[in-house]
């Protein structure tokens, strides 16, 4: 068996070294030594599609038309027509009041009536009375003394008191006809008192103001209620018609500007799982609805109101009469805008840049573990720096920036307005890279979606 050669400590140093080096130059070839290590990128060529700009929003179904029924008078509930779940046709009497007390108002506004016409014609009788002593009395008695008077048959004195008496009589006579016109107004008055509580009688009998459903009914018979003349009355009756249902959702202040009348929308209601109904925009609040959260948060909604389409739940109305119950749970699509063949990417592939006075894309994001005087620095440079929108395309492996122009937007992809061309590779993942870590013109490896995190 041949022996090798026994080499000395520096000869087997050199023997190594010379290993190393033609390890070296073998690994430099074969791209193990020395390659710059790549990120992975998944990309896809742009294409057209359809767009539809929608709004999300969560709601109650609640009928188009509901009457909130009370009474305006106040007392004890002496009958009740009706139950809850029932049809009712307009006119219907639904309820009725005591009425023991407005009978005995009408009787007593009766006798204040008679009263007042009595005191009317006693006092017409007294200014016809006044009347006939003045023509037949006073004033044929003034004229005489008048006469003698310019005769110089009576003295000056005499001649005064006649007419100071012809006066008196006829302010008396004034008198008496005011007398007589404030007896017609009391006449008048006692009148308007009966005729305000005969109406009040009236209204102790409930009647339906529409044709509907009871969907609601919060009291019994032999309970009192509080009328509407005095406060706020006792809710009694809810009529609704169920026959012509909405929606009604609130709408973020920032979305709701993107909402029209008449705009489609698709209606998911919780008791209908898997099934879609179709709807239209038809009442657009203008004033908020702004509520409290969270302490001084505020959250600022507007309310919509969409009407469903019966053509959309025909079916189950068939089956079921009257397939929505106010108050269900209901989420919304508002379709407020749609585009067709028009160029569009992932809305992942879209991010922002920023871009220096001379137009040029300045650096890639920050990420917040960078050192803090790069911080300041950024500080300073922000009022010469411009954020815009770009994508990055892929192309002989490499990625270039393009500044974009974007349109509307689905839950999936983003319409491009300018900047890219279809065809064109447009960098999709990882999201992670396209929005902090991808410059332009750095080296890639464009993989597989599926590969992108494998080892």
């Amino acid at each position: 068996m041949a022996k090798f050669p026994k080499l000395k400590k520096g000869q087997w140093l050199l023997v190594a070294i010379g290993a190393l080096l033609v390890f070296a130059l073998i690994g430099k070839k074969a791209g193990w030594i020395g390659a710059e290590v790549t990120t992975k990128i998944a990309a896809e060529a742009t294409e057209k599609r359809t767009i539809i700009e929608s709004v999300l929003a969560n709601g109650k179904i609640q009928p188009e038309i509901e009457v909130k029924l009370s009474s305006e008078i106040s007392g004890e509930i002496i009958g009740l027509y009706i139950a809850e779940g029932d049809s009712v046709k307009k006119g219907q009497l639904l309820a009725r009041i005591n009425p023991e007390l407005i009978l005995a108002a009408i009787d007593r506004n009766e006798a204040a009536i008679n009263n007042a016409r009595a005191q009317l014609a006693s006092s017409r009788a007294r200014l016809n009375q006044l009347k006939a002593n003045f023509d037949n009395n006073i004033k044929p008695s003034f004229e005489r003394n008048e006469k003698l008077f310019k005769d110089k048959v009576i003295s000056q004195a005499e001649y005064d008191a006649s007419k100071a008496s012809y006066e008196a009589f006829k302010q008396e006579m004034e008198a008496g006809r005011q007398t007589i016109l404030a007896a017609e107004f009391t006449v008048k008055s006692a009148e308007a008192s009966q005729k305000e509580t005969r109406e009040q009688l009236l209204r102790t009998n409930i009647y339906a103001p529409i044709d509907g459903v009871v969907t609601k009914l919060s009291v019994e018979v032999g309970e009192r209620v509080v009328g509407t003349i005095q406060m706020t009355g006792t809710e009694m009756i809810r009529i609704a018609n169920l026959s012509r249902m909405e929606a009604q959702v609130d709408v973020s202040e920032s979305d709701v500007v993107r909402v029209k009348l008449g705009d489609s929308v698709l209606i998911d209601v919780d008791a209908y799982p898997g099934r879609q109904f179709k709807g239209v925009v038809r009442e657009i609040a203008n004033s908020s609805n702004a509520s409290a959260m969270g302490g001084a948060d505020q959250v600022t909604n507007f309310g919509v109101k969409i009407r469903l389409i019966n053509a959309s739940y025909a079916d189950l109305t068939e089956k079921r009469g009257y397939p929505f119950r106010p108050g269900m749970s209901a989420s919304v699509e508002i379709l407020t805008d749609l585009v067709k063949d028009v160029l569009a990417v992932p809305i992942t592939s879209v991010t922002v840049r920023a871009f220096d006075e001379s137009g040029k894309i300045k650096k890639a994001a920050r990420s917040s573990g960078e050192a803090s005087e790069e911080a300041e620095k950024d500080d300073v440079d922000k009022g010469k720096e411009e954020l815009r929108e770009v994508v990055f395309v892929y192309a002989d492996g490499k990625v270039l920036a393009k500044e974009v122009k974007t349109g509307i937007q689905d839950d999936r992809y983003i319409q491009v307005l300018s900047g890219l061309e279809a065809g064109e590779q447009v960098v999709v993942g990882p999201f992670s890279a396209i929005s902090k870590k991808l410059k332009d013109g750095q080296l890639v490896q464009k993989v597989k979606k599926e590969d992108l995190f494998s080892n």
